[in-house]
């Protein structure tokens, strides 16, 4: 099966612009760079799984299977066109700053050490953008203070926004840290592009998809699969309401461990989604239903793989799987859950298309 290619629309500009994408995942980030109209090289990322859906749907990018620890400013260099405007974008996995594992010690993570990479190859290319996110803890660290410092010795513009992704497309309730910096000029990411009102909801991104039932597969779409439920969990599911915890079941039903003091600050999990408001941050577990608000709004089940996806603003028909391969929803789900949401890159995008355009003479003189 063929890759599919994407049709990148041509900047108004007299250079190519040219974007490699770092710690690129299964292209969330590049694929929304695409469909603003920037060209993506490459991706870098040291999970090989990640090479199908990559490639498969942001061809002619190419994924290249390498940590940034390994590479150098002269090895990126080598990959972009002559004379063209270089974008170098990235998130860093962002394990060792999330709320979701604050309490953890993460000091020997070594994932903490990649922002600095990120920092070292910036210095080494010296590319005309830069684009960094993660979440928003991470501006609370050294590190962040110390990559932001770095970008300002080198003369760049920076730009740091907290961002709420609903306002940008993305039927999801995500918080997100965007950097943006630039040698050209300042640069800013666009204004939000959905009111709240118009905010896309769980409702009307997955409430036409076809019913199913715990541990179900779609026939005609295999990533469309639930989980299955153990015994107590289907009782359980059954006395969920939307936007709820488990502290709407039977006193019989609830586990020790939520009975405990300790326990009970923990509402967070095993809730249904609701309809008609943009859905949990999707977490690299979301098809556990005890894992989070991950219970479907109305069917039995926790959402499916693709519903995880789509609420990721992934397309419809993303494939994260080859032609008989294995849908293993641990290493999906960790794809999907670990992805820059694709509206978002989206938005990154067209900001950088934006600032291109503003200083269109500064870049031609």
């Amino acid at each position: 099966m063929k890759a599919k290619v994407r049709n990148v629309r041509k900047a108004p500009l007299l250079r190519r612009v040219c974007a490699i994408d770092l710690f690129c995942g299964a292209g969330g980030l590049t694929h929304g760079l695409l469909d603003a109209g920037i060209e993506v090289i490459a991706g870098f990322d040291i999970d090989g799984r990640c090479r199908y859906p990559y490639e498969k749907n942001n061809s002619p990018a190419v994924f290249k299977e390498m940590s940034v620890t390994e590479l150098t400013g002269q090895d990126l260099a080598a990959l972009y066109p002559g004379n063209c405007l270089r974008i170098l974008a990235g998130c860093a996995p962002c394990q060792p700053f999330s709320k979701y594992t604050q309490g953890q010690s993460s000091a020997g993570d070594d994932k903490w050490g990649l922002l600095y990479h990120f920092g070292r190859l910036v210095e080494e290319l010296l590319p005309d953008i830069v684009s960094m996110e993660n979440v928003p803890q991470l501006q609370d660290h050294k590190v962040y203070d110390d990559f932001n410092d770095s970008l300002k010795k080198l003369d760049y513009h920076v730009t740091p926004r907290k961002v709420y992704c609903p306002a940008y497309g993305v039927p999801q309730q995500r918080e997100r840290l965007v950097l943006l910096a630039s040698r050209i000029g300042p640069i800013n990411l666009i204004s939000r592009t959905h009111a709240p009102k118009e905010q896309r909801t769980v409702k009307s991104s997955i409430g036409k998809l076809p019913n199913l039932k715990a541990g179900e597969i779609c026939p005609n779409d295999p990533l469309h699969r639930s989980s299955s439920l153990s015994e107590l969990n289907a009782i359980r599911i059954g006395h969920s309401r939307p936007g709820g915890t488990w502290r709407d079941w039977p006193e019989h039903l609830v586990a020790k461990c939520h009975r405990s003091k300790t326990g009970k600050t923990y509402p967070s999990v095993y809730g249904r989604m609701e309809w008609n408001k943009p859905s949990p941050t999707i977490t690299t577990q979301f098809y556990g239903f005890g894992n989070g608000r991950f219970g479907h709004p109305e069917q039995h089940r926790g959402i499916s793989l693709r519903e995880g996806a789509i609420l990721q603003s992934f397309p419809r028909d993303y494939e994260f799987v080859k032609p008989g391969g294995e849908y293993c929803f641990k290493t999906i789900g960790r794809m999907i859950g670990n992805a820059v949401p694709v509206r978002l890159g989206q938005a990154v995008g067209k900001s950088i298309q934006r600032h291109l355009e503003k200083f269109h003479e500064r870049i031609h003189s």
